[in-house]
This record gives C-alpha cells, sequence and structure tokens, in this order.
C-alpha cells in the first residue's frame, strides 16, 4: 500500500488570507488574479521553490467541473507529476477553486452592486 502525502497544513496556512482576498474582489479577473496568486504561494510552500510557475500555468475556470486548468507544461514536469499522483493536492486545489468559482458567480449575478473601480 503506498503512502499518500498530504499538503492541508499549507492549505490551512494560506486559507485566511485566501478567503480575505477572494470576499474582497470586486470583478471575475480579480478572483481570478487572486486564485492564480495564492496557488503559486501554495505551490512555493510544497516544492521549496523547486518549481518554476509560468504565466498560464495555472488558471481560474469557472465554466468547467474542477474549476481550475494546469497546462500541459507543469503537469510534464516530473516533480510535479510525482506530487500531484501520490498527494491530495488536486482536493486542496478544487477547494480554492470552489470557492473563486462561488465568487465568481456573485459576481456575475449582482454586476449593478459591485462598486466602480473608475477614479475621476
Amino acid at each position: 500500500m503506498s503512502r499518500q502525502m498530504s499538503f492541508t497544513k499549507y492549505e490551512r496556512k494560506i486559507l485566511p488570507d485566501y478567503r480575505q482576498r477572494i470576499s474582497s474582489a470586486e470583478s471575475v479577473p480579480e478572483v481570478k488574479d487572486f486564485f492564480v496568486y495564492m496557488v503559486g504561494l501554495l505551490l512555493d510552500e510544497v516544492f521549496a521553490d523547486k518549481l518554476v510557475l509560468e504565466e498560464g500555468d495555472i488558471k481560474l475556470t469557472p465554466q468547467k467541473n474542477a474549476g481550475y486548468q494546469l497546462s500541459q507544461r507543469l503537469k510534464r514536469i516530473p516533480e510535479f507529476a510525482d506530487v500531484w499522483k501520490t498527494s491530495d493536492l488536486s482536493d486542496v486545489l478544487e477547494r480554492m477553486a470552489e470557492m473563486a468559482c462561488n465568487r465568481c458567480r456573485h459576481l456575475e449575478k449582482q454586476p449593478e452592486k459591485i462598486p466602480s473601480k473608475i477614479r475621476k
């Protein structure tokens, strides 16, 4: 029986800041940016700076089932692929994506309540 690694302690470490950032986002692009940024922080913790992320490696995709998408480049990195297969990292990202997707749906339903960012 193989042993599965767990990264929920890293999730708990960033979760308060993540929730605050997502709930304070005023637009869907802002939610997407916060998601990508916080997942990047999480992966930095998990891989101890041994993994270099590039733009487009992580995307929030509210219209898809998982709610997020990882690039093929990232999936082909051996260190990442090994951890991905033997850990709960996908579950952690799904929970993070679910929060962000819920915020996106909320923002899309009530655009008139979102304060304008245009400054005069």
